[in-house]
């Protein structure tokens, strides 16, 4: 049977407000938002189950506030999901390991809210993690490298423990490409030679899933899990994210730790949520941002950080924003039919007030290279070091033990090469080279003084917008955020999304554009397959 209910609430109100162990409490401001749920019985044989296809966090938090469903449910909704869906059926293979603590987590949260009340809007809500982000339970930590397929960290990263302490469900870790996709250029996007190849659910084996964060947006789209984390260093992220018609937010860098990252390149790398909807992402970025003691970079976002991005949504957030495009809409490389639904959208937000701001030389910003020479001389030093902090019971202590292993033990090496791990390796893992120096600083220069700091003072721009994942180079090599939001389909049901980016820390304004957009349009379909009763 199906049951709906709607549920609204005025501008400025609280769904739920609890005392959290602190005593402090916690509300999820609304805005004047329309929430429905659907819950459909499956009846499997067991206990029922309850469908949450394109549930909201919200929408969740509201359900197991008033009794209709419990957190333990929905775990084994996911667990069901995960077994048809990506086991079985199309097997996604987005899902790489499952947490054999998931359930007793769920079944202590509902415990906990019944004595003390929720902590958060994340209580009992559902998370998948990235390959590389390190947990310190019986989940292991391991890029989808063979290498590292036996490696248990010692401590939760900082952003898994700011999930754990928002009462937030680890359902476990998620595929991905295999070190970041930092082993060969010739590497598919979606390999691992632990976990094998991730498939896209609008077209599996027919369209591509992006790169790295393959999993977690998979996941994410298939229902697989309510949201994930995604690591982004160049676009992975963002470029998975559109490729599966999913919210994708690569935070600020300085935002949110990346201690307990397997790291690729730090000046780059970042962690950020991967969602269904913005208001999902904004919830997700209000736990995990903020300062960390042990990562530096967290000091450039004191003062940044805000407890809550949800108030930062508003429907008319475009109205009168400047939004810098090229002139006559020149993306030069955009296929037809991107074009075709980038004109249409176009259209969208000029109806939503927005003041699209036409620049003659915009496009050779959007079109930077995707230059690895950073990485190349950053990875060294990154992983070596990490390897170092590992015990004895993992096989590689250093890059170049991961290249001889991969010789030997790695099937993949022997189809795609490991090129890049080997170009590191002759580097000096010291970071003195002056090809580094000079690429590092070309870098930061055509990105933010000549690029995008340059557009939006010249221009007096709110945010720089692109189609998919054409432009997000530049953000990547500043350390600038981006968001992108689905915007349709090809007729072949290949997803489509727009892109948005702005200045250091300009999150609020991002999460802003992107819900009114989000809002006005609902662009985003569940993948054409369904759990049948």
């Amino acid at each position: 049977m199906t049951i709906e209910f709607s549920l609204i609430v005025p501008r400025g109100d609280y769904v739920s407000k609890a005392p959290d162990f602190q005593g402090n409490d916690w509300g999820i401001r609304t805005n004047g938002l329309r929430y429905t749920e659907n819950r459909r019985r499956l009846g499997r044989g067991g206990d029922p189950l309850i469908d949450f296809e394109e549930t909201t966090i919200l929408e969740m938090q509201r359900g197991m506030e008033n009794g209709s469903f419990r957190a333990k449910e929905l775990t084994l909704y996911y667990m069901e999901r995960i077994s048809e869906l990506d086991k079985n059926g199309p097997r996604l293979n987005a899902v790489l390991e499952w947490n054999p603590d998931a359930l007793a987590i769920a079944e202590a949260m509902d415990r906990e809210r019944e004595v003390r009340g929720a902590r958060g809007p994340l209580h009992g809500i559902p998370v998948l993690l990235k390959d590389n982000i390190e947990t310190a339970d019986r989940l292991h930590t391991s890029a989808g490298a063979m290498a590292l397929a036996d490696s248990y960290a010692a401590k939760d990263a900082f952003v898994v423990r700011r999930l754990r302490q928002a009462g937030a469900i680890v359902l476990g870790k998620a595929n991905m490409s295999e070190m970041a996709k930092f082993v060969s250029e010739s590497m598919p996007n979606a390999y691992s030679s632990r976990g094998g190849i991730v498939r896209n659910p609008y077209g599996p084996g027919e369209f591509d899933v992006g790169g790295s964060s393959c999993g977690s947006a998979v996941a994410v789209a298939a229902n697989l899990t309510t949201v994930s984390l995604g690591t982004e260093t160049l676009g992975s992220i963002i470029n998975p994210a559109v490729e599966n018609s999913i919210v994708g937010l690569d935070p600020t860098i300085g935002l949110v730790s990346r201690t307990g990252l397997i790291p690729l390149a730090p000046t780059h790398d970042t962690i950020g949520p991967m969602t269904r909807t913005v208001a999902d992402a904004a919830v997700v970025l209000s736990a995990i941002a903020g300062f960390d003691e042990e990562d530096v970079s967290t000091r450039m976002g004191m003062g940044h950080a805000l407890d809550d991005y949800l108030p930062c949504l508003d429907e008319g957030g475009l109205r009168g924003a400047r939004i810098g495009i090229p002139k006559d809409a020149d993306y030069p490389d955009l296929e037809r039919e991107d074009r075709r639904l980038l004109e249409r959208e176009l259209e969208t937000l000029r109806r939503l007030g927005a003041d699209l701001v036409e620049i003659d030389d915009l496009n050779k910003l959007q079109r930077q290279k995707w230059d690895v020479t950073v990485l190349m001389y950053e990875f060294k030093p990154a992983f070596n070091h990490y390897l170092s902090l590992l015990g004895p019971h993992v096989p590689i202590h250093s890059l170049k033990d991961l290249i001889a292993y991969n010789r030997l033990h790695n099937p993949g090496v022997a189809l795609y090469g490991q090129q890049l791990l080997l170009a590191a390796e002759r580097t000096s893992g010291t970071l003195t080279e002056a090809e580094y120096i000079r690429a590092k600083l070309r870098d930061l220069r055509l990105s933010q003084r000549e690029g995008i700091d340059a557009f939006i003072d010249r221009y007096r721009l709110d945010a720089i917008l692109s189609p998919g994942h054409t432009g997000v180079a530049a953000p990547a090599k500043a350390g600038y955020p981006s968001i992108t939001v689905p915007a349709g389909y090809h007729d072949s049901g290949k997803p489509f999304g727009l892109t948005w980016t702005s200045g250091a820390f300009t999150e609020p304004k991002l999460l802003s554009f992107a819900y009114a957009y989000e809002q006005a349009t609902k662009h985003r379909k569940s993948p054409a397959f369904n759990i049948k009763g």
